[in-house]
């Protein structure tokens, strides 16, 4: 046993012709930070997300190189114009990205292109949506129950969204962008978040 391990140590530290480190030591430790940095990270922190499709143009457009954040939504719930990617309640291979309308317990009222939440305690919200585009004209009301969102696209006119799967349950959420990537003239950090709305009487 004592034979074997000399021998792996030697072969670890073996240096090559030039006085550096092996070709097979520089590929052993490059699979194992792979494996003990990079995946873990890939796989419960964050991963890389390609927009595809005109829905919450013009906020983010087709190609847009996303990174987003998949420990978040673990430890805080979202908010009120937050953008989320999740998965699609109606084809669960799919993920989509919309905007947080809506949050648990609260009713959402949409009377022709304006947008009204009606608040656990009663008090009503007016959205101001200035991201919006393409207003579409649509009579609904729905109230959430508990671990419930309704989620809109920008567009509005050309967004597969909450009026018509109705509320988002937050099992589906993948996490929230947190980086734009590419464009690179557009490279900025928590895109598309909005949190400015006005209060009516």
């Amino acid at each position: 046993m004592k034979l074997r391990n000399s021998r792996l140590l030697n072969w670890w530290t073996q240096p090559n012709a030039q006085g550096g480190k092996t070709l097979a030591r520089e590929l052993v430790e490059f699979v194992l930070l792979v494996v003990l940095v990079v995946l873990p990270f890939r796989y419960f922190v964050a991963e890389p997300y390609i927009v595809s499709g005109v829905s919450m143009s013009n906020t983010f457009e087709t190609g847009h190189y996303l990174i987003i954040n998949k420990f978040w939504h673990k430890v805080s719930d979202p908010h009120r114009g937050d953008v989320l990617v999740f998965r699609s309640p109606v084809e669960t291979d799919k993920y989509y990205i919309k905007r947080v309308i809506a949050l648990p317990g609260e009713t959402v009222i949409i009377d022709q292109s304006q947008v009204v939440i009606e608040q656990v305690n009663g008090e009503r919200i007016t959205l101001d949506e200035p991201y919006t585009s393409n207003p579409t004209f649509a009579n609904i009301e729905v109230t959430l129950e508990e671990g419930e969102y309704f989620m809109m696209g920008d567009n509005r006119a050309q967004s597969f969204d909450s009026r018509a799967w109705g509320p988002l349950d937050e099992s589906y959420i993948r996490g929230e962008p947190i980086i734009r990537l590419f464009p690179f003239g557009l490279l900025d950090t928590m895109p598309g978040r909005y949190d400015s709305y006005t209060q009516t009487n």
